[in-house]
């Protein structure tokens, strides 16, 4: 096994010259899956582990929306160097597989396709039976890869995918401006770190000095009050450790400690900006490789006939914003992604290709407001905005050197509370339907959160959050579909997303009048609508900032899934526990007053709100809801309902024949439970 890999890495070190942007890959690691079991016609499966070494050139048309690529360190050839991670899984005999790799963005580093589409035990280093799940994706053939793409990802313990992007200079010299960082908590703590998430500390660009006495910190309790400088004296660059505070340059320490909920702004002078766009001609070069490198160097030589991206959430936004910027073709001029499934990305895009901003951040209800993520062009087509007078669309690049992918986006309906999904077939005024092109879809799953089925507890929510199991039985189906289209051109079925013209999209007053005064739950007080920012005039064509923060102007307008009489939505695709529900199902959960801001929404989170059981229960406390007795007299009855709602939605292409037999069985399980 060591010979073989360490022959592997000489042929691949010797044929730089060969492969264009990818100059040497080396495999550490080549080794049997899931203990070598077969999966169906695909037969074993193996992984494989390295890293990979590109070169790009910055006189390529195909690198030209790349930020900062000129200010880049250049090597003899003229070239900028980074290096990526990969890990590979494919049948052993790929010949064998199925033709479609499947690409899945990392999110923070973190590799989700095993756990969403095969149900298998999460991992960024998948080996065993238990990481493989059911085998959905081996049963079906596909070869599956990922690579590291997100400069700020840095290592841990749990074998997070990196890459090394090269840092910008003017001249030589450090380059360093002005940074703008939002900061909050949940507990009442001395300090965090730049970019903090429940899924790992993001490598902040740091503050060019500890003292950096230009800098400002102030606080508020929502987006919309008015701002409390926090007098210089009372925080510091540094990380409060063992009842001390140690001086850091990529942490905010706050005398008082950080006020749960409440948003912390801070401004300062920042250094060292990652040519961070980098990490996106990463990707597109890593899949480049796979799809055509030598048969001398490449284990999918030969094998690979399309290429699929997918990509949940900040991962959903990086496919979006690597297509608005023109990507999918390497630097020969080929196509890199044949189709695309965004999943709970709503309409945003990020900030993956500027200059010190960080690719972690985005917005929500309460937080990220000034983050940028959403930003026009929102939708993929052409559209103006009445306000500034720009005229734009998210696919307008990728359109232009003919290399579109078909596209598939799916949405919770937390990304309508929360992530502005609306804007994404709307007019930005919110006034219209727009007429989305033939090769995207758009579909709601109703009644679904972004961060898929809890496990019901509250989180940081007032209520039990979401129990509903989308996912996987949604996912799976929609890339069965776009393995379809790309391969032979079969249509998948028709968007289905709440609309104006039939009034299942409403604005949240009409929603507010909708929902159910189900007793003891309040109502959020309004959805997230993003503003427009002002960057300076060249934080477009050059990904800098010279305004910092932004400048706030009049908020895009977005709209809301409309609810029946139980607070169920209408639209979209109904699962069958939704369309014969046990109680009601939501892409919002109010904050717990313990974390601060109770009266906003949990970022990414849902409730599932049961029914009474009885006519006498709900009596009782007043709730509206019809109870279980009075929808189901008989367990079978319910039964039957909710088999027919899963065939219904299997003969209209959003289940596969599996996952109508698994919500079938669970709910037999629970019924007899």
């Amino acid at each position: 096994m060591i010979s073989f890999v360490r022959q592997f890495i000489i042929a691949a070190c010797l044929c730089w010259l060969a492969h264009g942007e990818v100059t040497r890959i080396e495999i550490t690691e080549r080794s049997p899956f899931a203990d070598g079991k077969g999966f169906g016609p695909a037969g074993a499966y193996e992984r494989l582990k390295g890293r990979m070494f590109i070169e790009t050139d910055p006189v390529n048309q195909a690198n030209e929306r790349i930020h900062d690529l000129q200010r880049a360190p250049r090597n003899a050839r003229g070239k900028v160097e980074s290096w990526t991670d990969f890990f590979l899984l494919k049948p052993v005999d790929a010949s064998k597989g199925n033709g479609v790799l499947l690409y899945d963005v990392n999110n923070r580093g973190n590799m989700l396709a095993l756990w969403t589409f095969n149900d298998g035990e999460r991992t960024n280093d998948p080996k065993t039976e238990a990481h493989a799940g059911h085998g959905f994706l081996m049963k079906h053939g596909f070869s599956v890869l990922w690579c590291g793409w997100n400069g700020e990802v840095q290592a841990d313990d749990t074998q997070r995918l990196l890459c090394g992007l090269p840092i910008a200079t003017e001249n030589g010299k450090t380059i360093t401006g002005k940074a703008h960082l939002e900061i909050t908590s949940t507990e009442k703590v001395f300090s965090r770190a730049f970019s903090w998430s429940p899924w790992g500390v993001g490598a902040a660009f740091p503050s060019a000095s500890l003292d950096n006495t230009d800098a400002t910190l102030t606080m508020r309790p929502h987006r919309d009050a008015d701002g409390i400088e926090v007098p210089r004296a009372e925080w510091a660059f540094g990380r409060w450790e063992n009842d001390k505070l140690i001086p850091d340059a990529t942490h905010v320490y706050v005398k008082a400690r950080l006020r749960p909920g409440w948003l912390y702004d801070l401004v300062y002078t920042a250094k060292e900006p990652r040519v961070t766009g980098l990490g996106l001609t990463a990707m597109r070069d890593c899949v480049a490789f796979f799809r055509h490198g030598d048969p001398k160097t490449n284990p999918l030589a030969g094998a690979v006939e399309k290429a699929c991206v997918f990509g949940i959430s900040q991962s959903g936004r990086v496919v979006h914003h690597f297509l608005y910027e023109g990507l999918n073709g390497d630097e020969q001029g080929r196509i890199v992604f044949d189709g695309a499934l965004i999943h709970v990305a709503g309409s945003g895009k990020g900030m993956f290709n500027h200059r010190f901003r960080m690719s972690t951040e985005y917005g929500t209800q309460h937080e990220g407001h000034l983050s940028g993520s959403e930003f026009f062009p929102l939708a993929p087509l052409p559209q103006t905005d009445p306000v500034t007078g720009e005229s734009g669309n998210s696919l307008a690049r990728s359109r232009k050197s003919g290399h579109t992918p078909r596209i598939l986006f799916t949405q919770s309906s937390t990304e309508y509370w929360s992530r502005a999904a609306s804007l994404l077939h709307t007019d930005v005024e919110g006034q219209t339907d727009l007429t989305l092109p033939d090769d995207v879809r758009v579909y709601l799953v109703a009644g679904a959160q972004h961060l898929g089925k809890s496990d019901g507890t509250p989180g940081i929510c007032q209520q039990p959050r979401n129990t509903l199991d989308d996912r996987g039985p949604v996912l799976r189906a929609m890339l069965m579909h776009l393995v379809k289209w790309v391969k032979n051109g079969q249509t998948p079925p028709p968007s289905r997303h709440p609309r104006l013209a039939d009034q299942t999209l409403v604005t949240f007053g009409t929603w507010k009048s909708q929902f159910p005064k189900i007793p003891g739950h309040h109502l959020p007080t309004h959805a997230y609508q993003p503003p427009r920012l002002d960057f300076g005039p060249r934080f477009q064509s050059e990904g800098i900032a010279d305004i910092i923060p932004p400048k706030t102007g009049k908020p895009f307008l977005t709209l809301l899934p409309a609810v029946n009489a139980d607070g169920n939505e209408t639209s979209g695709i109904v699962l069958p526990e939704v369309a014969v529900p046990l109680g009601t199902y939501t892409g919002w959960n109010l904050r717990s007053p313990q974390v601060g801001a109770e009266t906003m929404l949990s970022p990414l989170d849902g409730m599932f709100i049961p029914f009474a059981k009885t006519k006498a229960d709900r009596e009782k406390t007043g709730d509206p809801r019809l109870s279980l007795e009075e929808r189901y007299p008989t367990q079978s009855e319910y039964l039957t309902c909710l088999t027919e709602a899963a065939k219904k939605l299997q003969a209209e292409g959003f289940l596969l024949d599996e996952d109508v037999t698994r919500i079938i069985e669970r709910a037999e399980k629970m019924a007899r439970d």
